[in-house]
């Protein structure tokens, strides 16, 4: 398909993490860091564990990813009946096609790839000739899940629907045992750090550790939230196994003492589809359908687990979507699961959740937003002003089938302490609040009812400040309601068929006008004072709040208007249809200049400040999808569209990495090499087994002779200690100052003496003639 219409080419898509597909572990040993893989759609995103960064995107597929897998070398991904092998997450190497068949499962098999097809056909493809060496039908077994045993070479073990177990060797293509089962569909097989053990996870929630050789069950666990969906074991040391089921619940097995350790509820909002242990790491990686990648750690006192890293976007598809503030950096964007996130179109890692939406925050706090049963309905219409935004909340927000209207601190990400709600509903049913709007000054925010009323709160207090109209705004209910860039002046359009034009300090009427049909949306641009309002008849007509008339009409809309933006510079206006169309009008010249459709329905759409892109939200789809201006870096002639004018089919933008993220891409030097596949044994396999050494025979063939070689290897003579040389040297005074050398028998001799001062050092001649007379008796002679 076509990827861009005359104005906007597809970017990138924000907001995806990780869908139903069970997610895929591997060690870069280059890197020193464990990787997952996770399938998002068409295409497959790899992660580094240390911080959930992306480092990479891989390219699209034809069709959605049904299974993944991995090994140190290839990320395998199957398609339909296809299966492609990528390096690097993002380099196509290998494509093999098989039969008819949706693919089912994937194993890498060493130099092969095991791959199970819907109708129970085993084939083992030769990974670098792509072809296939072992094609195995079965016919009385469906097959359900896989895994190669530790230690059992060219053998795997098969789990059914039927709930039996098969052991298989492939290489001579014969059936060596069937296990009886338990009566259940087998859903997972794990192996366990022991050799000749597994885990079965059974579809009525019970698990089995079993013993392959002697085909004995070791123990039997059993969890009450369905089927099971995930195994995996610790092998950092302590005897753990995690369970994992369909509700989104954790549960910690102790295999020692053979009983629930601990659980984990509510760990996703929705079911577990991947759960891995990172090897010899107190560290759990789960991925669900709800969008989000979780790490917990075991490092509690009771060895329980908690919430480590966190990586997520919407678990609902959004329902409204709005960039905030000038510089068109972030988006905010509403989703069906009650939370309100802001996206950076710059880095990923900016991307920041506001929190869920709930009647009583502190208590939700207090007892964990998984735990929240006061969730408020999902948010329908917001609106923002960054002009306060470090002084007191700036987001207010609206529900579904609510009078209640949120306010929402995007500074402090987090939601407001205010429920703003007019006291004369209170106790009344069947009243909604239907549209909103926040002055530019971030002081006010005025909200329609469905009952008519059009009232002013302070957003700081949540206080009262006035209502419109002597009772009532609107006959009906008011479907719109806009403030001008001065706060001089409030429009609000409702079902009446009527666009009045209030005071905003005194709240009295100005004027009214009569449109042709009711009011759907309005937005106002707040430069040029032109109001857009989309009314039931699917047209469009813009109106000067000043003039208050109308100065352009589009009429040629075949389905009601889903959402409107107008671009920073007042040039175009962009409406999202029913009829799955994008349509931009040329202002001056009120003539349609863009259109295209996409699928699913664009349901929001909003053009940045800055006009570099435009966001939309799909249904069905939790992302959001960035279009690039392309007129901000060519030149475009935007031509009037003729009458008859076949729109363009577009595909949604893909997902790809921000530029801030790309030097952490997983390198062809990060990636082992796969042009060996060279077997690693362990140095010690068992402690009973003897381990030969792997030197060269020069080291140990003399091992025997070694007290001759000592005997020979002798001294004949002792070894002589060096003399010491003095730290002074005795120098000889004259005209020519020499060294004073002494023998070796005088240097002996002072060596012995002892360290005592001599009593004739340092005497006269006179006193050593005294002295040696006194030991003689005989002066006279001396």
């Amino acid at each position: 398909m076509i990827k861009s219409s005359k104005i906007f080419v597809g970017y990138r898509a924000l907001g995806f993490v990780c869908n139903h597909v069970p997610l895929s572990l591997r060690y870069i040993n280059r890197r020193n860091e464990n990787l997952v893989v996770t399938a998002v759609g068409k295409s497959f995103h790899t992660y580094g564990c240390s911080k959930l960064d992306l480092l990479s995107v891989s390219g699209q597929h034809p069709e959605e990813i049904s299974c993944l897998t991995s090994d140190a070398y290839l990320v395998f991904t199957a398609c339909e009946n296809v299966i492609y092998a990528w390096r690097r997450g993002t380099e196509l190497k290998h494509v093999y096609k098989g039969p008819k068949e949706n693919v089912l499962l994937l194993l890498p098999f060493g130099p092969h790839l095991i791959a199970v097809y819907e109708d129970s056909t085993l084939i083992v493809w030769d990974i670098k000739a792509e072809e296939i060496t072992v094609e195995i039908p079965f016919t009385n077994i469906s097959i359900s899940a896989i895994v190669h045993p530790s230690t059992y070479l060219n053998k795997v073990l098969l789990g059914s629907r039927q709930g039996c177990l098969q052991l298989w060797n492939l290489r001579t293509n014969k059936l060596i045992y069937t296990f009886d089962g338990w009566g259940s569909p087998v859903i997972v097989l794990e192996q366990a750090p022991a050799v000749n053990v597994v885990a079965v996870g059974l579809e009525c929630g019970d698990i089995y550790i079993h013993n392959l050789k002697f085909d004995e069950t070791l123990m039997k666990f059993s969890q009450d939230w369905g089927a099971v969906t995930g195994l995996s074991f610790r092998t950092d040391g302590p005897p753990i196994m995690a369970s994992t089921s369909t509700m989104g619940h954790i549960a910690v097995w102790d295999l020692e003492k053979k009983r629930l350790h601990s659980e984990i509820r509510e760990a996703h909002k929705g079911g577990i589809s991947g759960l891995k242990f990172l090897p010899n790491e107190p560290l759990l990686i789960t991925s669900s359908s709800d969008n989000s990648i979780k790490i917990w750690i075991f490092d509690l006192p009771d060895d329980g687990g908690r919430l480590l890293r966190l990586r997520e976007g919407h678990s609902g598809p959004p329902t409204k979507v709005r960039f905030y503030g000038v510089n068109g950096k972030s988006i905010l964007s509403a989703g069906r699961d009650s939370t309100l996130r802001s996206f950076s179109t710059e880095a990923d890692n900016l991307n920041k959740s506001l929190g869920q939406a709930s009647f009583n925050r502190k208590a939700a706090k207090r007892k964990g937003v998984k735990h929240d049963t006061k969730k408020m309905l999902p948010i329908l219409d917001l609106c923002s002003e960054a002009t306060r935004e470090k002084d007191w909340d700036n987001i207010a927000a609206i529900h579904r089938n609510s009078k209640i209207v949120t306010t929402w601190s995007f500074d402090r990400s987090c939601m407001g302490e205010h429920k703003i709600m007019h006291q004369r509903f209170k106790g009344l049913k069947n009243v909604e609040a239907l549209c909103l709007s926040i002055s530019t000054c971030g002081n006010f925010v005025i909200i329609g009812y469905n009952t008519g009323h059009l009232d002013k709160f302070n957003i700081q207090s949540g206080m009262h400040r006035g209502s419109f109209g002597k009772e009532i705004a609107h006959d009906g209910s008011v479907r719109g309601v806009a403030i001008d860039g001065f706060s001089q002046m409030v429009v609000s359009g409702g079902s009446d068929k009527l666009l009045k034009f209030w005071k905003f300090k005194d709240h009295s009427e100005i004027a009214s006008m009569e449109l042709e049909q009711s009011v759907s949306k309005m937005i106002l641009h707040l430069e040029s004072a032109v109001l857009a309002v989309a009314m039931d008849n699917f047209k469009i007509v813009l109106v000067d709040i000043e003039s208050k008339r109308i100065i352009r009409e589009f009429t040629d809309n075949a389905g009601s208007v889903c959402d409107m933006s107008f671009s920073a510079d007042f040039r175009w206006l962009i409406a999202a249809t029913s009829d799955s169309s994008i349509k931009t009008w040329d202002i001056s010249s009120g003539k349609l200049v863009d259109w295209f459709t996409v699928t699913p329905l664009c349901v929001s759409l909003t053009m940045s400040p800055s006009g570099e892109y435009l966001a939309t939200v799909h249904a069905g789809s939790p992302g959001i999808y960035l279009w690039a201006n392309s007129t901000l870096y060519s030149n475009v002639l935007l031509h009037p569209l003729p009458e008859l004018y076949d729109p363009l089919q577009l595909d949604l933008p893909m997902i790809t990495m921000d530029g801030r993220n790309e030097n952490n891409e997983v390198t062809i030097e990060d990636e082992a090499d796969d042009s060996v596949a060279e077997f690693k044994s362990p140095e010690q396999i068992s402690d009973e087994l003897v381990t030969l050494s792997l030197v060269s025979k020069s080291h140990w063939l003399n091992l025997l002779d070694l007290d001759i070689i000592k005997h020979r290897n002798k001294p004949k003579e002792p070894v002589q200690v060096p003399k010491n040389a003095p730290f002074f040297l005795p120098v000889v005074s004259g005209l020519k100052p020499t060294f004073l050398v002494e023998d070796s028998d005088s240097w002996k001799e002072k060596r012995e003496k002892s360290n005592i001062l001599d009593v004739m050092q340092h005497k006269s001649e006179f006193y050593k003639i005294l002295f040696k007379s006194n030991e003689t008796e005989n002066s006279l002679q001396s």
